[in-house]
């Protein structure tokens, strides 16, 4: 990538659009801009209103464009959801130079054999994820470019999702006058690993759990790989709700003060911190301490841990387990840490991005979508990201149409 290259990273969730602009120079991230808006037509994590989302869309971008003095058409986007499903598969070729030097084109030839599987007609492929490369039996290999042999094999993961939930997610960003860069849609799960866990974590076995407003995304890591992904529908938005009913207040009332006094443990609250709720069908406000609220919070974060513990359980992982990182915006809260604990059973600890500006779990998966681009996806000439220096929108050259000897060469290559 050149020096002055910009990343943008889109994150559709339940209750927020966060919209990040990372810049890349001399390999080093540096997070310049980022833009946020209330999500409306989100529910549990899946779109259920196109038109309000685009609003949502637009509203964050406008406000990430305003900060940083660019305008953006490019972005990278994160997927996620219970439709999400992993599969292995394997992928052979023969390495096509006379001097048998493996080259780009080789990993490039077999990593589009082991996309050949067969998918119920309901299901796409999302993306490929290389778990090891053999050159000519020899296990265990990395990056095989430069290396010498005559049979190429690559052991990987393949992620699939349904056609609907693909195609209305790239619909929305289209219809907000955006387009998705080329293998552009990152499934989340591996955005927030690459974030959160080390490299040791990764390889002997962690759960990344991370818990938003409306759903819980189980990402279990072994093996150096991601070997397991699911999607509980609970989140910090039921919080929200049982604190509407427990203090008989409105949802946005409930919100705040969730944010403002909130606390996950009534053991770690304080009796000396109060505060006066309005509640429903009356002008009259009622005063409640930090304990009473945590005593309605304290059962609801408890469900969700045990919730968790279960699903890994029925996994089949919870006995290979070295621990559990907690981030997204539901774990900010005071004595979330300390009740995981307790309710895992195991160590836990949160993780939070390190860049000014963005030093919040909420910000996780949209950091880790810059971190996952910058180191994996191949960068594909200079339309792949906006330029710092571009002020508005600038017409870019039409690009030059292949002729027909290309267009059949490309044709026939995809069904070789």
């Amino acid at each position: 990538m050149s020096s002055n290259d910009l990343i943008v990273s889109l994150d559709i969730g339940t209750s927020k659009v966060r919209v990040i602009i990372g810049e890349i120079s001399n390999g080093a991230i540096n997070i310049i801009g980022v833009g946020s808006a209330d999500s409306d037509g989100i529910r549990k994590g899946a779109i259920v209103d196109i038109d309000q989302t685009v609003q949502s869309i637009r509203s964050a971008i406008d406000h990430a464009e305003r900060m940083v003095g660019i305008t953006i058409s490019e972005v990278y986007v994160g997927i996620a959801g219970n439709h999400i499903a992993l599969q292995s598969n394997h992928g052979v070729v023969a390495v096509s130079n006379e001097d048998r030097e493996i080259g780009e084109e080789d990993i490039e030839r077999v990593l589009q054999a082991a996309k050949v599987v067969a998918l119920p007609p309901e299901r796409e492929i999302i993306g490929l994820l290389p778990k090891q490369f053999l050159v000519d039996g020899l296990t265990g290999i990395q990056d095989p470019r430069g290396m010498i042999g005559v049979r190429l094999e690559v052991e990987c993961t393949i992620i699939t999702g349904t056609k609907a939930a693909v195609h209305n997610l790239m619909r929305c960003v289209e219809k907000a006058g955006l387009r998705i860069a080329p293998s552009g849609i990152i499934l989340m799960s591996l955005a927030s690993g690459m974030m959160a866990l080390t490299k040791d974590e990764k390889q002997m076995g962690t759960v990344l759990a991370d818990i938003g407003a409306g759903a819980t995304t189980i990402a279990i890591f072994e093996g150096g790989s991601l070997a397991a992904v699911s999607t509980l529908p609970i989140g910090g938005d039921y919080v929200t709700s049982d604190i509407c009913y427990g203090l008989k207040t409105q949802t946005e009332h409930a919100e705040k003060i969730k944010l403002k006094y909130g606390c996950a443990r009534v053991d770690d609250a304080a009796s000396d911190v109060s505060f006066k709720v309005m509640r429903v069908g009356t002008n009259a406000e009622k005063e409640f301490s930090q304990p009473d609220l945590a005593a309605i919070i304290e059962p609801r974060m408890q469900e969700i841990f045990h919730m968790i513990r279960q699903e890994v359980k029925r996994l089949g992982y919870l006995d290979k387990l070295n621990g559990y990182v907690l981030t997204g915006g539901s774990v900010t809260m005071p004595g979330v840490l300390s009740l995981a604990q307790i309710e895992l059973e195991s160590s836990v600890r949160i993780a939070v991005p390190d860049f000014i500006g963005v030093r919040d779990p909420s910000y996780s998966s949209g950091v880790g979508m810059i971190q996952y681009v910058t180191k994996f996806v191949r960068y594909r000439g200079s339309a792949a990201s906006p330029k710092r220096a571009a002020k508005s929108k600038a017409a870019a050259p039409a690009a030059a149409k292949p002729g027909v000897f290309e267009w059949f060469k490309n044709m026939f290559k995809e069904f070789i």
